[in-house]
């Protein structure tokens, strides 16, 4: 099975996460450092449509700067946190794993289970 971890080596559930993936039989795992390589607005599009979360759910606010932006009021849209988070990557709540069974934002780090 294929696994890709939009990681954050900085975050420790992260970094959990991609153990677990390690780990586990059978799993190739792709890395990507998104704060480096960060996913285009089509593809946060589909990682949240796939894990079933809206943008507002997948939004980092602690560490980031959400609040500043406006993107913690109720009347900020999904497509202004979606743009804002292509801008600004560490908007990003992570860890998100992709595999061939869904999309998992992996906070606690045990949820990776559900689709390994």
């Amino acid at each position: 099975m294929k696994a890709t971890i939009w990681h954050n080596p900085k975050c420790g559930t992260s970094r959990k996460t991609l153990a677990l993936l390690e780990e586990a039989p059978n799993v190739d795992v792709t890395v990507v450092e998104y704060l480096k390589n960060p996913p285009s607005r089509a593809k946060l599009e589909q990682l949240y449509r796939d894990a079933g979360m809206t943008p507002q759910e997948g939004l980092r606010v602690r560490g980031s700067p959400a609040e500043e932006l406006g993107l913690t009021d109720n009347e900020a849209t999904a497509d202004q946190i979606l743009d804002a988070m292509v801008t600004e990557p560490i908007l990003i709540n992570r860890p998100l794993v992709e595999t061939e069974k869904g999309v998992r934002l992996c906070r606690p780090q045990e949820r990776v289970q559900e689709i390994i």
